[in-house]
């Protein structure tokens, strides 16, 4: 069994780049043990100071559309060409059944994940919606305070609500695939809304022309949308994550933004509304937490999820009888 670390020895680890402790206090982070949340509290607490320094890419995309084969080819051009240290935060989708994840992006990333200057932390997201664990925000500023000065943050794909992992962003890029037959469908209007750059992948090959194509239809329908927050004229781009073409562009685009985004003041405005909507998130994740492990609920939970299985009591009734308690 391995020593159970201090508050000190997780600090110093951290600031250290010792990425084997960076990796234990993350796990400590995810931990629901209660001597680990409040061990993981004091860490967080303390190394603050030295997080905020870092640049936020939200990477989103439909099933399919290369989204592990982007952020490898990107994040290694990142470090390569650009010396930057670069984290990913990829989210697993979770099992329904048995809460199982794949965790499988270690072995698609595997040059990346070889990288020193590179590290990928798999996590599932559990019953969380939005397409981000429940601790990504933590596991950024984990990250952050190691000195990752680039952390790109992969979500599990269109489907669920992208809104999570846009709240923590500083820039949200989505990828999309030419071809598909559905490129400007209404089911893509609200992602495509909150996107600040649109990249067509797979640009290679016999695909170049569709793929062109495709670039030019998402960039008319981006200037349909409302205006951006910040000023900012979203675009759409094409590149092969395969062959490696136009993530210089890419990057380019994204400096683009920082840079006027940080002049007119919306970068910090943007950082002040992530704060709280975490402040806001983990209200919400403590009141569950409470309410669950309540003993009174505890012991009428089953019987009243029994009830309204059988459609013995109204699933409104059955929550605020519960609440009741709760509050009793």
């Amino acid at each position: 069994m391995r020593k159970r670390l201090t508050a000190t020895e997780y600090i110093e680890g951290i600031l250290a780049f010792d990425i084997s402790i960076l990796s234990r206090a993350i796990t400590l982070v995810e931990s629901r043990l209660t001597s680990d949340r409040l061990l993981a509290k004091e860490i967080l607490q303390a190394l603050l100071p030295h997080t905020g320094k870092s640049l936020r890419v939200g990477i989103t995309g439909v099933p399919g559309v290369g989204k592990s084969t982007f952020i490898e080819s990107f994040g290694s051009f990142l470090i390569e060409k650009v010396q930057k240290k670069v984290a990913v935060l990829a989210i697993d989708p979770s099992s329904q059944r048995s809460g199982g994840s794949i965790l499988g992006d270690k072995t698609r990333m595997q040059v990346l994940s070889q990288n020193p200057n590179a590290y990928i932390r798999p996590s599932a997201a559990g019953d969380s919606l939005g397409g981000v664990s429940n601790k990504t925000r933590e596991t950024l500023l984990l990250c952050e305070a190691a000195g990752f000065e680039v952390i790109l943050i992969e979500t599990v794909g269109v489907g669920q609500s992208e809104t999570a992992v846009k709240e923590m962003s500083d820039f949200f890029l989505l990828l999309m695939l030419a071809g598909a037959g559905d490129e400007l469908q209404g089911i893509k209007r609200g992602i495509m809304e909150m996107a600040d750059l649109v990249v067509i992948n797979k640009a290679d090959g016999e695909n170049q022309l569709r793929a062109e194509q495709a670039r030019a239809d998402y960039a008319r329908a981006l200037h349909l949308f409302p205006p951006h927050q910040g000023s900012w004229i979203p675009e759409a781009l094409t590149c092969s994550a395969l062959e490696k073409s136009n993530l210089e562009s890419i990057w380019q685009h994204i400096q683009n933004y920082q840079t006027l985004t940080q002049n007119n003041g919306f970068w910090h405005i943007n950082r002040q509304n992530q704060n709280l909507q975490w402040f806001k998130a983990t209200i919400n994740e403590e009141l569950q937490r409470h309410f669950y492990q309540n003993e009174s609920i505890r012991n009428s939970l089953e019987i009243v999820e029994e009830q309204v299985r059988a459609g013995k009591t109204p699933p409104m009734l059955a929550a605020e009888t519960l609440l009741r308690k709760y509050f009793e």
